[in-house]
């Protein structure tokens, strides 16, 4: 029997020959023609049109052409039906359905852009899929790193790459960036201004920022700070907490408030009467 589907496959119309080939008709013979031409090729060549619209073998809700084939012809072989997960996730950009579909959907993506012309694509894809099906059957909890040998190879990495951080120099101007926000904490720091101090690209500051300050972005680590000098103020000084929000830098008291009760839970009103609480109850002993 004929089946003719749309040129330039890459996941269904490349799987769906494969699955027919191998399960359905092993005579079966496939034609790929312009998407337009599609329909009027089938009458003529008397062939199955194959996932294109409105044509029996084609999607249908969420489910691709290899799915329907399935349900088609009855085929519950398990391993087909873990392969249709696969081949669905990578046909319709739903790479959470199966961790397998992404992969499968680059190789195809690779496979296609190599290989120019449709047959000579579709017989190195029937080697992509005979592959496939072989992991799905008989492969699928075998693990790449299950050998010793391969285990041994691992550990030297893991390894490797700890004594390489471990020997990671801090960069210069984390040291020169950590006095700026301590010497002004209080102020209205903008990353911008400190990258042209620093003489350092905006865009690779905020990047790297978070990897040498606690991995924290500019402005939480801003906060932080700031919030660890509010207590300091509020357990030391008189002042009032309008104006402990004016040192540490903070717009105004309510947005002071605000990251205080993110951080601690409550309000710093609350936390000084608990604090005051707490040493009138240590005098009284």
């Amino acid at each position: 029997m004929k089946w003719i589907t749309r040129e330039r496959p890459k996941i269904d119309r490349i799987a769906c020959p494969w699955l027919i080939k191998n399960f359905v008709d092993s005579d079966a013979e496939f034609i790929y023609v312009p998407a337009d031409k599609v329909i009027a090729q089938a009458k003529k060549q008397k062939a199955i049109p194959f996932d294109v619209p409105d044509v029996e073998f084609s999607h249908h809700n969420d489910q691709c052409t290899f799915d329907y084939i399935l349900k088609k012809y009855k085929l519950d072989d398990p391993a087909l039906h873990t392969m249709a997960l696969i081949v669905r996730g990578a046909d319709t950009d739903r790479h959470d359905l199966a961790s397998q579909a992404s992969g499968l959907w680059a190789i195809s993506a690779g496979l296609a852009y190599n290989v120019k012309d449709d047959y000579e694509l579709l017989e190195k894809g029937m080697m992509l899929y005979d592959a496939l099906y072989s992991w799905a059957k008989h492969l699928q909890n075998v693990k790449h790193t299950q050998n010793p040998v391969d285990h041994l190879f691992i550990d030297v990495f893991n390894k490797f790459i700890k004594q390489k951080a471990a020997k990671k120099k801090t960069p210069d101007w984390v040291k020169e960036l950590k006095e700026i926000i301590q010497d002004q904490i209080d102020t209205n720091l903008s990353l911008t201004d400190i990258s042209q101090s620093l003489d350092i690209h905006p865009s690779y500051l905020s990047r790297e920022f978070s990897k040498h300050f606690n991995n924290l972005s500019f402005g939480e680590y801003i906060r932080k700070l700031r919030i660890e000098k509010a207590v300091v103020l509020i357990e030391t000084t008189k002042y009032s907490l309008t104006e402990i929000a004016y040192l540490t830098g903070f717009s105004d008291q309510s947005h002071f408030t605000r990251i205080f009760k993110q951080h601690f839970g409550k309000s710093p009103s609350l936390y000084k009467k608990e604090l005051l609480k707490s040493k009138l109850h240590t005098k009284g002993k």
